[in-house]
């Protein structure tokens, strides 16, 4: 792409050669952004081409880069992420781009980053790009379109971020078979993860792509609708309206259900779980000021749930079994916290506890809950956020293995142990590369997503190694709370003001780090997940250091 530049030549001509489908006609912008000595090695620096838009120069084993300012995700500025080799860190979501041509690696997001031609002349950087790019910040790699005569088909069951993944990524890596898609919801493939942060949300502002760019590229998508079947003898899915699709290969990436509490009175009318688009905005068309709310769980949706209630409704009111919110994740102290945020917004708290019963009118409508130690509490809306079962009953009468807590166990390119049947998201017992490739199923969305690139690149027999990083975040009363890693901790250490939200908690098992996570200390978790994603391993007993210095 022109991108990287050598610094061995004092005079570097701009390549001819750009970005997938440009072509000379297209405008361009072109100026001095600064000097070869203002960007240091491994640093990443922001500079405005002309008043069109901004360009980041990212110097590595000696040469410049020139990509687009911003994370495709949601708009993090990275001359604040957390340099790896060979590619970029997002500080905010943990999104990966390359250096060398901006295209995404890890998630979320799908765009990859624009890359820039790079001249150098006297000591002058010189930056040409389009003008469309600068202004966008985005680019889609160049993707396939169907050929009539291949006559392949790929089927992914699940039209989530996974499967939205893996359908763009076949499409990118030149498949040109039939691509079908089946998705349960009636919607196509959106940004789940702000279902329990924003609920108000037209679904059109979520969705991922418009249909418009599905068709261009020929992927057919099958709404509200099911797999019940896969005939593996005869290559062939069942579908719950009658239909059935011959398939080559399949990816299955069904996701999870949410689960209600198995409780009296849990399918009264107002006994809400949130998961979906329509369940998330019957949630709020339930808020009102006179309604009382009660979350059952201390879970990140139900954490972020009772934060969407306050000020919609007239009490808001949590029941965790631990005694702090995110206890198993976070540890007591992190979430002692992150309790006070709530108790400053006048949510109410009941630690170590639970509902009993839930109780309600004539017309089978929730008015009230009882805790375990027999109080009631008024309630016109209970979200239940106690746990999920993974979608995959379907793949155990169909004679796909399926392990007792509904998991798929999968190689370290997400093949079952089935042939031409590949899995990932939620549902994938998968190996997690920065915990010594253990395997694992982890209900995380940018994961889910690079399951996705990773599943597509072994359909199409690329040989690609799933190297997974878990990273994910929250975000609570303008905290934010980023986290990387997996496995459980018996001890943690803190550095850092906890209450204030400046911190580091690094959590230990054995002696070793198995996952930090911080507030206020960007691109810390960033620089970790890079640092155990090329193979490193931290230790308690290098905690006394610098948490940046530790990472180098």
């Amino acid at each position: 792409m022109g991108c990287p530049l050598s610094t061995s030549s004092k005079v570097l001509q701009i390549s001819k050669k750009g970005p997938p489908n440009m072509t000379e006609s297209e405008e361009y912008v072109e100026d001095v952004v600064c000097k070869s000595s203002d960007v240091q090695e491994n640093e990443a620096k922001v500079f405005d081409l002309r008043d069109v838009g901004k360009v980041l120069v990212v110097r590595q084993k000696g040469k410049l880069s020139a990509l687009g300012a911003k994370c495709t995700h949601y708009g993090a500025p990275l001359q604040s992420s957390a340099v790896g080799d060979g590619r970029l860190r997002c500080q905010w979501h943990g999104a990966c781009f390359n250096i060398a041509t901006g295209d995404i690696e890890d998630f979320p997001g799908l765009d990859s980053l624009p890359c820039y031609q790079v001249s150098v002349q006297d000591d002058n950087v010189t930056v040409r790009a389009r003008r469309s790019e600068l202004e966008s910040n985005k680019r889609i790699k160049s993707m396939s379109k169907r050929d009539p005569n291949n006559n392949q088909h790929f089927v992914i069951i699940g039209g989530g971020p996974s499967g939205a993944v893996c359908a763009e990524t076949l499409r990118q890596e030149g498949f040109q078979g039939k691509l079908t898609v089946v998705a349960k919801e009636r919607y196509l493939p959106y940004d789940r993860i702000k279902l329990s942060k924003v609920m108000d949300v037209p679904i059109e502002n979520l969705q991922l792509r418009a249909s418009s760019f599905y068709a261009t590229y020929d992927i057919d998508f099958i709404l509200d609708c099911e797999a019940t079947k896969i005939d593996l003898d005869h290559k062939q899915i069942s579908l719950k309206d009658g239909r059935s699709l011959n398939y080559d290969r399949v990816y299955v990436a069904t996701g999870s259900s949410p689960r209600k509490a198995d409780i009296p009175g849990a399918n009264l009318e107002n006994v809400m779980v949130l998961r979906n688009y329509d369940q998330s905005s019957s949630i709020h068309a339930l808020l009102g000021p006179e309604k009382h709310v009660v979350v059952l769980g201390s879970s990140f949706i139900a954490m972020e749930a009772a934060a969407y209630c306050v000020g919609k409704a007239a009490s808001v009111t949590v029941i965790s079994r631990s005694s702090v919110p995110f206890e198993p994740v976070f540890g007591k102290e992190v979430g002692g916290a992150l309790l006070k945020l709530f108790l400053e917004k006048e949510v109410k708290f009941f630690g170590e506890s639970g509902i009993k019963s839930c109780a309600g009118d004539a017309n089978g409508v929730l008015t009230e809950v009882e805790l375990l130690d027999g109080s009631k509490l008024k309630a016109d809306v209970l979200i239940m956020g106690t746990g999920s079962a993974l979608n995959t009953q379907f793949l155990r009468e169909s004679g796909v293995p399926v392990n007792g807590d509904g998991s798929v166990t999968v190689s370290e390119y997400l093949q079952t142990s089935v042939p031409n049947i590949f899995a990932g998201g939620d549902i994938a017992n998968a190996p997690i590369w920065s915990h010594g490739n253990e395997h694992g199923f982890i209900g995380h969305y940018g994961l889910a997503q690079y399951h996705g690139k990773i599943a597509a690149m072994n359909m199409l027999n690329k040989g690609q190694v799933l190297k997974a990083v878990p990273f994910f975040w929250t975000m609570l009363f303008g905290k934010s709370v980023r986290y990387c890693g997996y496995g459980r901790f018996d001890s943690v250490v803190v550095r850092g003001d906890v209450d204030n939200f400046v911190f580091v908690a690094y959590f230990v098992k054995n002696e070793e780090v198995v996952s930090i996570c911080a507030s206020g200390m960007d691109p810390i978790v960033s620089k970790y997940a890079e640092y155990v994603f090329q193979g490193n391993k931290l230790y308690k007993k290098d905690l006394g250091k610098d948490p940046f210095e530790l990472l180098q």
